[in-house]
């Protein structure tokens, strides 16, 4: 019983993720349909009858069409798009609702057909004739299949996407919806959310909005105060590594809307579940009760992103109901976290990260205990650009291009760094791909001339110093790496006792965020052990040579540490995140 309860999981996760790569690079055309609604709807910020007439088309053509092209695309490629496109168009004219759902059927059905075609008859077309059967057979297939869809699958879908709008109306007209959040908060934990959230939610939600100018179905699962909560409890009552990386955590949560940020933190204490789901219900309630809603999917689910496209006259109800739900969660979390007298292990947030991406492996379609391993990290000179890539490219890798650009930007290199979608990879030797460690394999099908670095989380900032450092150092780049954290070690185990010390400067390049990290990790440690002890972060550059300061740094400011503070004494660390090294470094002050 398990193991099949197991299986559905991991075949309803594999759903999401296929729904979520066919939906989430159309999230802007979403967005600038939900503008004009909101804008120019005679209900609207500025209606215009004219340029309101742009609605019903894009619903009705526009957005399925585009949902059908990304589906046929990620079966096969171009063609598979395009087969796709022609068939959906059958379904949405043989239909009288938005045919969301019925490009989701129909743009991977029709492209499937036309890949088995191909693979059955590429080796038997005369040479010369290729261009002529490639696109007759795509049309005569594509016709036959509009035609398909026009009489069948398109009022079947109908059908069934009226019944899903009646019982969804049923449940808003009893004030029930707020019980959707007992299974939408853990089932985004899970990596089952996309499934709902791009299969029913939005294709109801644009719909709706198409109907009254605005829907709540956006905001059920894109609400940001349930995560929020978990992460200020975490913050104010929270132990080790958790509670010192939950301030970053928010920023990333709330304002870049990256919600699996704050998953781990939830898996590590299991009984937060109750927290999310309380947030998450009360803050429904609210927003049903205040009448909130968005006039457009808001993608990521970011409080920017949110107000952006939060309809006319629901501010204030959506700004309510997100509070509430980061207020319940909050005092749910806080109660859970204060009740808990256990001793932190230090590796348990480690731990629950390591779940975190058992469970997306699982949502992939791979075994939670897949091991995939990284090539070796190319020279700088050998590779033209760097690409982040996961299944929809967007969210989390667009972050981590974000992040590794500006670092090759500082390092002085020429090199392109970009995000896409691993169906989108180009097989280029001259590229180095970097996915999450759940995703390298099938990039490795998709680019197998590529080189593939594996990253845990897109958000690891030392784990690009690292990757950075490798590509400069040359071939024997992993070895060279491996000496740096042996002797940084070593700098650590023989530094004599600091009693001289009045001062502790985290010196910086621009890793502000990591010498901040680091610094609030010693400071932690000091605290604990009764020692007054300053310590704070500056520029390298305007660091004073005092003889009663130390520096700390990691291995690439070493050398120019010294020199600029040649008084101070000094102290190199491979990375700056770890707190077991600082609870060493106090007692050196004792």
């Amino acid at each position: 019983m398990a193991q099949n309860n197991k299986g559905f999981k991991a075949s309803v996760q594999k759903l999401g993720s296929h729904l979520s790569g066919m939906v989430m690079p159309n999230i802007g055309a979403f967005i600038a349909w939900g503008i004009i609604t909101a804008l120019f709807i005679p209900t609207g910020w500025l209606p215009n009858e004219e340029l309101s007439s742009l609605v019903g088309p894009m619903q009705t053509y526009l957005l399925p069409l585009l949902i059908a092209y990304s589906a046929g695309n990620m079966v096969h490629a171009h063609r598979g798009g395009v087969i796709a496109t022609v068939a959906s168009m059958g379904v949405i004219v043989g239909s009288s609702v938005p045919m969301f759902i019925g490009a989701m059927l129909m743009g991977p059905f029709a492209a499937w057909v036309l890949k088995k075609f191909d693979e059955k008859f590429a080796d038997n077309i005369p040479s010369g004739f290729e261009m002529l059967v490639n696109n007759f057979s795509s049309g005569i297939i594509g016709f036959i299949l509009a035609i398909i869809g026009y009489y069948a699958i398109g009022p079947v879908v109908t059908s069934m996407t009226n019944a899903l709008a009646t019982g969804v109306n049923t449940i808003v007209e009893a004030n029930l919806l707020p019980l959707a959040n007992v299974f939408i908060e853990p089932a985004k934990i899970l990596f089952l959310n996309n499934a709902i959230n791009h299969g029913i939610l939005t294709p109801l939600g644009t719909q709706e909005v198409a109907e009254v100018g605005k829907s709540i179905l956006y905001l059920l699962e894109a609400n940001p105060g349930p995560g929020l909560g978990v992460l200020l409890a975490f913050m104010f009552f929270g132990k080790g590594s958790a509670r010192a990386s939950s301030p970053g955590a928010i920023i990333i949560h709330f304002l870049g809307g990256i919600h699996e940020i704050y998953f781990p933190y939830v898996m590590m204490k299991p009984l937060m579940f109750l927290a999310v789901i309380a947030g998450g219900v009360s803050g429904t309630f609210v927003l049903q009760t205040l009448g909130a809603g968005l006039s457009g999917a808001a993608s990521p689910g970011s409080i920017i992103a949110i107000l952006g496209m939060t309809a006319p006259g629901s501010h204030v109800a959506v700004l309510a109901g997100v509070a509430t739900g980061a207020l319940v969660s909050f005092l749910v979390g806080a109660v859970i976290l204060k009740a808990d007298k256990t001793v932190e292990a230090d590796d348990s947030f480690e731990q629950s990260q390591a779940a975190i991406a058992a469970a997306k492996a699982e949502s992939k379609g791979l075994p939670s205990d897949t091991v995939v391993k990284s090539d070796a990290v190319p020279s700088v000179d050998t590779i033209d650009r760097i690409v982040f890539a996961c299944d929809a490219g967007m969210g989390s890798s667009a972050m981590g291009a974000s992040l590794l650009r500006k670092k090759v930007k500082a390092a002085g290199l020429g090199l392109l760094v970009t995000n896409s979608a691993i169906n989108s990879l180009k097989d280029d030797g001259k590229t180095l791909v970097i996915t999450q460690e759940e995703l390298t394999t099938r990039a490795r099908k998709q680019a197998p001339s590529s080189t593939h670095v594996s990253v845990e989380n897109f958000l690891d900032d030392k784990r690009y110093d690292q990757i950075l450092a490798d590509m400069q150092s040359g071939p024997s780049s992993v070895k060279k790496s491996e000496a740096v954290v042996e002797a940084t070690d070593t700098v650590t185990e023989t530094a004599a006792p600091y009693t001289k010390v009045r001062r502790v400067i985290f010196a910086h390049g621009d890793q502000i965020a990591s010498s901040a990290m680091g610094a609030s990790l010693l400071r932690n440690q000091a605290k604990k052990q009764g020692l007054n002890l300053v310590v704070t972060t500056s520029p390298l550059a305007n660091i004073a040579d005092d003889a009663h300061s130390l520096i700390i740094t990691v291995a690439d400011l070493s050398a120019a540490a010294k020199e600029t503070a040649p008084s101070a004494q000094h102290l190199t660390l491979a990375s700056l995140h770890e707190e077991g090294q600082y609870r060493d470094l106090v007692l050196k002050f004792k």
